[in-house]
């Protein structure tokens, strides 16, 4: 198959899953890196399911994997906070995802630039998707979409954590608001494809639970596992992209060479890196890349790359559990940053920056960071998108409100905001 056939059966075949109870689509969308195994992977239907709150579930988790041998697909709700600290939640959850799902697919299928391998089921499969009708249009209608904080008490919200900030309490935290529709009746996969193709990137993924979709255009990865080896790349540090190509070049300098950019970002990689040091091979922690600048199609991104080698004593679940939530969606201190991420934001995080993605057999694994993505209850009709951003004692209270409408344009556009 050439290139645009490839594209069409990767449609096909995601049209296909999500005629199933429950499905996963992880697509790199041919984004170049290192560590990614598959360009893109579709698993569909359940052999087995695991769905858990908050209190034992990574245990829970531990279990069901060795259970199973298998591949294994899922989230991890930021809600799962709760039980790697002593916190608690005060906000109503609207959506009602699970704070842990996996599941064994019952099909998984790998789709690459030139290649589709059947990883679990028949190749008779291939045939079968082949054969589906593919949509002739997206079908997109314009949902109406409200703010659950104001631009004024966003910036009334800023400058009292950065009060925080002055008194010590933490050194940056990561501060979200909620856009959200009470009655919005969308079809999932069409929304999905839209936004796949108005801002394709690296760690996307299209997730059905039931009557629950995450429909996500993420830039970032949380964690993943090669052999003995944890790599995290967490991102802060946020430009606009520019039409002019000159003038788009010297606003991606801009961002390479900010302090205040390079400041947010040190501070969440020394966090991450002391959260790898609890589960890392003592004198291995080190920082690969600092300071990357990594372009979208809506924005710049400054990334950088934190590894280790994982202690053979410790279980690469317990390793997951020990740097979640992750640190870019936090603060520093984490714990403190997420007491006030609680008590200042207006919405449940629920999924949203938590992570999904996959275990494979022998144990290598990889999650992204659930931003730039829409959670859909089908049952409730109700659809949610958050965005936010570090906030530090630099912080320009209206520049940041202006980066979270950067941050959430693409959805917007896609659903006719």
């Amino acid at each position: 198959m050439n290139a645009k056939e490839m594209s069409a059966f990767k449609q096909k075949a995601l049209q296909w899953a999500s005629n199933f109870p429950v499905c996963c689509c992880l697509d790199s969308n041919r984004y170049s890196d290192p560590y990614t195994q598959y360009d893109c992977l579709i698993a569909v239907g359940a052999t087995a399911e695991l769905s858990a709150k908050s209190g034992d579930a990574f245990a829970q988790l531990l279990e069901f994997y060795k259970e199973n041998n298998n591949w294994v697909f899922g989230l991890f709700s930021y809600e799962l906070k709760n039980e790697v600290e002593q916190l608690s939640s005060s906000h109503n959850d609207q959506l009602d995802f699970p704070d842990l799902f996996f599941f064994v697919p019952k099909y998984l299928i790998a789709v690459g630039e030139k290649n589709i391998t059947v990883i679990i089921g028949d190749s008779d499969i291939i045939s079968i998707i082949s054969e589906t009708p593919i949509y002739s249009e997206f079908s997109t209608p314009k949902v109406d979409i409200k703010t659950r904080t104001s631009r004024e008490d966003y910036i009334t919200t800023v400058k009292k954590l950065q009060e925080h900030i002055k008194r010590g309490d933490i050194y940056e935290v990561n501060f979200c608001q909620e856009f959200f529709s009470e009655n919005a009746k969308i079809d999932p996969l069409a929304i999905y494809q839209s936004l796949s193709l108005l801002s394709p990137t690296p760690f996307a993924g299209f997730f059905k639970i039931y009557d629950r979709y995450i429909l996500s255009a993420t830039p970032e990865r949380f964690l993943c596992k090669r052999g003995n080896k944890l790599i995290s790349q967490p991102i802060k540090g946020t430009a606009k992209r520019s039409m002019d190509l000159k003038v788009d070049e010297l606003i991606k300098e801009g961002l390479k060479s900010s302090i205040k950019e390079q400041a947010e970002n040190v501070m969440i990689v020394d966090l991450v890196r002391n959260d790898l040091t609890k589960s890392a091979v003592k004198g291995t922690v080190k920082v690969d890349e600092l300071f990357g600048i990594y372009t979208f199609p809506q924005v710049h991104q400054m990334i950088s790359t934190i590894s280790c080698e994982l202690q053979p004593s410790i279980h690469f679940i317990e390793a997951i559990k020990n740097t979640f939530p992750m640190g870019s969606m936090t603060g520093a201190p984490k714990i403190r940053a997420m007491e006030l991420i609680d008590r200042y934001e207006s919405a449940k995080r629920g999924a949203f920056s938590g992570s999904f993605g996959c275990i494979s057999p022998t144990g290598d694994f990889d999650f992204n960071v659930i931003i730039r993505s829409i959670l859909y209850n089908e049952a409730t009709r109700y659809l949610s998108f958050q965005v936010g951003g570090a906030i530090t004692y630099a912080a320009q209270a209206e520049q940041e409100y202006e980066e979270c409408l950067l941050k959430a344009s693409a959805i917007m556009k896609v659903l006719g905001s």
